[in-house]
């Protein structure tokens, strides 16, 4: 809020990075994709159809409503361990968080195409430092997963992936 007391609100994408940064989420990557919001989001909000194909750790993302935008959902891994996340899902915006971790998606309009940008992070404190060494990789593995979310995307579209 300034002085006259407006607020300034952020677009999803830059909401996103100020949570990674605040975070200090080890994953955190955005990129312009040349493919239609709705279509980027039609992937991406499509968290238990799309969700495993997006992020290589997940075996199955299970959803269910809980109340408006919110739901309740269970991850689960290869290797059989599960977690409970909260997630707020609107469009161009998704947060999911359990008690350890936290990951996001977000998008907004951008010429012909769309920024998208991911986010994946712990929750505790003391992870921060393990978190900033591995921030590299994590960019990495993040713009890793926009390409595939993109990937999805034509499928879904009919086009053959680039």
């Amino acid at each position: 809020m300034n002085l006259n007391g407006t607020v300034a609100e952020l677009d999803p994408v830059r909401r996103l990075r100020v949570m990674a940064a605040g975070l200090n989420a080890v994953m955190y990557a955005e990129a312009h994709v040349d493919l239609p919001m709705r279509d980027i989001w039609a992937v991406a909000s499509d968290l238990e159809g799309e969700l495993p194909h997006l992020v290589p750790t997940l075996r199955a993302f299970r959803c269910r409503p809980a109340s408006g935008d919110r739901r309740l959902a269970w991850a689960y891994g290869p290797l059989g361990h599960t977690a409970r996340f909260d997630v707020l899902l609107q469009t161009g915006w998704c947060l999911m968080q359990s008690r350890y971790v936290v990951g996001g998606m977000a998008a907004v309009p951008e010429g012909r195409g769309t920024r998208f940008a991911v986010l994946g992070g712990m929750r505790q404190p003391w992870s921060a430092p393990v978190q900033r060494a591995l921030r590299p990789v994590g960019r990495s593995r993040g713009l890793l997963m926009v390409e595939r979310a993109v990937r999805r995307a034509e499928l879904r579209r009919g086009r053959k992936p680039a």
